[in-house]
């Protein structure tokens, strides 16, 4: 086949990014534009990869009908508009020739460049490997992708320029397909975009994937904005004119734009505010170009002095810029008849930054370093963390998804650096963004000198003060409050490798109590011993053999009846129940204590395995010890050590007669013997007296009994005695 120049064609946009059948642009009309900043070597490569591509998908076409070519010149021409190099091009014309067409990457090496086959090898999905279901395989695919994102930027703008286009002919899709895809563009394609700073692809794959995914929400939306807008066009103009005006006045060379907020945002600000259209504040906007930081404040000063500005509104985000490197002034106004009006101040280079984010970085290569290339290399770094942390790619998945929807808040360290997290960030979340050995080893902490819990939720502007231990270590209830995906990853890697260290130790101890008991003759469960019976069970090695046994996903009496072969066990001893696991409460995350019973040291136990967790201490009298009977669960034997370590959760049942106060009297009565309240719940009984259940902390059973001693002392109260199920 021989590449035809009138081939390649890209479809205009309309106004909702749907793509017509006419006018199409042909790739002789790609190299022109290219011809504008490019080389003319630089521009023959281009045509060159073309060539290629073209023969590679011969035969190939969409569902629309068109040739397959056409798509790849596609994303080749919207990033050409932001003034991508050539080899980022060449890359885009050939980004599907891997994944679609018997070429491989060896052949795209040897005809172009390692770069260039890199960058399409990290575009193409992971087409020869199975998966258990979509899901998983558009995580993996996605971890792939923004891996190879973090070796080269240029990844993802290739991948986001294919999405766009992929929207704009989303119209020859099933419903259901469409709205599939709409949702993961919102989901994933158009806050990476966001989070890049690259707002003229962001806004568009937000337009175009709320028309797809809530086709009606948008079209009234729309049709509501329209509406509007006409019905104060003359007020917008006005204050169009009254800004330009008053710049001049002032000497201040500006441009001033105004705009109707696009739907999409204007719905997210609805649904997150639950605010009807009417009571948005901010659904007209200005925006006013200048030639220095300098002149952004002067205007500032100008606009305030000519409509009232509202309090609370204002955002310097020059000073303070976004986590994706984005800088402006926002303020907002009382325009003429109280019209809300919002107004955006920044540079030329703000302006442009504000559009293009990362992507602005080709066009200026000054050597230095810019906000948006910082911003977007720590956001790379972050990912390569969570991947790192994240034990599978649904994991991973998860734990980005939670970082590409930043509602930021601002705080500070005590010498004065900026973090920038989520809205709804903790103190832990500020641990974990400092360094990962930060939040692993965090005790406490300061926000603005005073000490707060770890679980307080930061406000911009604070100062955050961080206390450590080196032997301290992360608690698995941080996860229910945790916000960033960062945290989440490093106290789920660093617990799991936790648990398995602790895991390895239990399985050993199980399976040496289980020789004790059965078969004393085995003698030494030496490391060459166990790697018979792990190779049998197709473990790598002895411990993940014992890991496997300390979760309790596998028998320790199996694995001696496997090492004892042929000889005979000791039969009388198999019912024996004299001896047992030893327990003594510092065992960690392998042993538990079942919160249905609340068993403490000095009740008669029994543990049940439970598969992934380990084991599960149970009081004797637990009410579900018969339902774990009928579900075939093992159990083990168990009994408290002479020396305990921590303290236990137990119940109280307290009656007490109808007198205030009475509650708090209660409290500190256990308080006074040294116990800790967990939860308290009251239910009144019959008008003259209430059931009060305390959760608390105590020792032992001796503790437990001094708790109970001194509150039946408390003249009101009728009756106390321990909850057990």
């Amino acid at each position: 086949m021989s590449a035809d120049l009138s081939a390649g064609v890209i479809q205009p946009a309309a106004e909702q990014g749907d793509e017509t059948p006419r006018a199409r642009y042909l790739i002789s009309d790609l190299c022109a534009e290219l011809e504008a900043y490019l080389t003319p070597e630089q521009v023959r490569e281009v045509y060159r990869a073309y060539v290629f591509g073209a023969e590679a998908h011969e035969g190939q076409k969409r569902m629309s009908g068109e040739p397959y070519i056409y798509h790849p010149v596609a994303v080749a021409r919207i990033l050409s508009q932001m003034k991508m190099d050539h080899k980022c091009l060449m890359a885009a014309i050939l980004h599907d020739v891997i994944e679609d067409t018997p070429t491989a990457k060896d052949q795209l090496v040897e005809l172009f460049d390692e770069e260039i086959a890199e960058l399409v090898d990290g575009v193409s999905k992971l087409t020869h490997l199975s998966f258990r279901s979509k899901e998983e395989a558009q995580a993996e695919n996605f971890r792939k992708m923004l891996l190879a994102m973090t070796k080269d930027i240029r990844v993802i703008m290739i991948k986001l320029a294919d999405r766009l286009h992929n929207m704009r002919t989303l119209g020859v899709m099933r419903p259901d397909k469409a709205r599939r895809i709409a949702r993961e563009t919102l989901e994933i394609y158009a806050p990476i975009a966001n989070r890049l700073g690259i707002n003229s692809i962001r806004h568009e794959l937000e337009e175009l994937g709320m028309a797809a995914h809530w086709p009606n929400r948008y079209r009234i939306l729309q049709n509501a904005l329209r509406r509007q807008y006409q019905s104060r066009r003359e007020i917008i103009n006005n204050v169009r004119n009254v800004l330009i005006e008053r710049l001049e006045k002032d000497h201040i060379p500006a441009e001033v734009s105004g705009r109707r907020k696009r739907v999409f945002s204007i719905y997210r600000k609805m649904r997150d505010k639950k605010l009807p259209l009417h009571d948005l504040a901010d659904v007209f906007a200005f925006r006013v170009v200048v030639d220095s930081v300098d002149t952004c404040y002067r205007v500032l000063g100008a606009v305030h002095n000519l409509y009232r500005p509202m309090p609370g509104a204002f955002k310097d985000y020059i000073a303070i810029p976004k986590a994706n490197g984005y800088q402006s002034l926002h303020t907002i106004l009382f325009g003429p008849q109280g019209t809300p009006i919002e107004i955006q101040i920044r540079t030329e280079e703000m302006h442009l930054v504000a559009e293009e984010g990362i992507a602005a970085h080709w066009r200026y290569k000054t050597g230095e370093r810019s906000l948006q290339a910082d911003a977007a290399a720590e956001w790379m770094r972050n990912v390569i963390e969570v991947q790192q942390d994240s034990g599978s790619s649904l994991e991973f998945l998860e734990n980005v998804k939670v970082d590409l929807f930043p509602v930021e808040v601002y705080v500070f360290t005590p010498r004065g650096k900026i973090i920038v997290l989520p809205k709804g960030s903790t103190v832990i979340d500020f641990a974990y963004a400092v360094h990962s050995d930060v939040g692993n080893q965090c005790v406490a902490a300061r926000v603005d000198r005073q000490l707060a819990p770890l679980r307080t939720h930061l406000r911009s502007g604070q100062q955050i003060e961080i206390i450590t231990k080196p032997d301290a270590r992360p608690h698995p209830s941080w996860l229910n409050f945790v916000v960033t995906g960062k945290a989440r990853a490093s106290i789920r890697s660093y617990l799991k490798r936790l648990e398995s260290k602790e895991a390895i130790a239990l399985g050993r101890r199980l399976l040496e109590q289980e020789v004790e008991r059965l078969h004393p003759e085995l003698g030494e469960l030496t490391d060459e011993v166990l790697m018979r019976v792990a190779t049998e069970f197709k473990h790598a090695s002895v411990d993940e053999l014992l890991n496997e046994i300390g979760l309790g996903n596998r028998m320790p009496s199996l694995i001696i009846r496997m090492l004892a072969g042929d000889i005979e066990l000791d039969a009388d001893n198999l019912g024996d129940r004299s001896g047992g696991l030893v327990i003594h409460g510092g065992e960690g995350m392998v042993v538990s204590y079942g919160r249905c019973c609340g068993p403490i040291p000095g009740d008669n136990v029994i543990g049940v395995f439970s598969p992934g967790k380990g084991i599960v201490v149970h009081h004797h009298r637990c009410p579900n010890l018969g339902d774990f009977e009928k579900q075939g669960q093992s159990w083990v034997d168990v009994r408290w050590g002479d020396e305990i370590e921590g303290e236990f959760m137990t119940m109280l049942r307290i009656d007490a007669g109808n007198q205030r106060g009475m509650l708090a009297t209660v409290a500190s009565a256990i308080a006074a013997e040294g116990s800790n309240i967990e939860d308290v719940h009251s239910e009144e009984r019959d008008g003259l007296s209430s059931s009060l259940r305390f959760t608390l902390m105590v020792k032992d059973r001796r503790h437990l009994a001094s708790i109970i001693k001194r509150v039946r002392h408390i003249p009101a109260v009728l009756k106390v005695g321990r909850l057990v199920g």
